[in-house]
């Protein structure tokens, strides 16, 4: 049952949706694919002002929330980015470690664990099968088109479950 009294949440994505990975997708060009140095690059992404702004007139009415398949490891980085954009503060979902289901997978599960006790207003996302499944599932999506589509970045989340 969720939480007549909060606000509703507005979950965001972050590669491609609201940070620019074109710089660091060469890494996952080659084989095999450059993992760290992938998330290394990460404090060096520019934003996308369309997201940005999206996420910021968002939170006028919702509380922001953001879900991402970046590992853990990411966590401190993302935290920084994500201040340093001036973006809304807000709790942050990221993939274990060591989980490499697809991203469609593990944000779906994290979706519905929210929206037991939360109205999702929307998601946005630029991955094509989370929306997707994320539309079955009877949510809200905005898809984050504002970038060109990575075949690099869509494997590595299909397959690797890396991002």
């Amino acid at each position: 049952m969720t939480d007549s009294s909060a606000p509703p949440v507005a979950v965001f994505d972050l590669d491609n949706t609201l940070a620019d990975t074109a710089h660091r997708q060469r890494f996952l060009e080659s084989k095999p694919r450059d993992w760290n140095a992938f998330f290394a690059a990460v404090p060096d992404d520019p934003p996308l002002a369309e997201g940005v702004a999206l996420a910021l007139a968002s939170a006028e009415e919702c509380e922001v929330v953001y879900l991402t398949g970046r590992p853990e490891r990411c966590r401190r980085d993302t935290l920084a980015w994500l201040a340093a954009q001036g973006l809304p503060e807000g709790r942050l979902y990221m993939r274990d470690d060591q989980d490499r289901r697809p991203a469609r997978h593990t944000k779906l599960e994290v979706l519905r664990q929210l929206a037991r006790t939360r109205e999702i207003r929307m998601l946005v996302d630029d991955d094509e099968l989370v929306c997707d499944d994320a539309e079955r599932a009877g949510l809200t999506v905005v898809r984050a088109r504002w970038t060109a589509p990575s075949e690099a970045l869509g494997e590595a989340q299909e397959q690797d479950g890396r991002t």
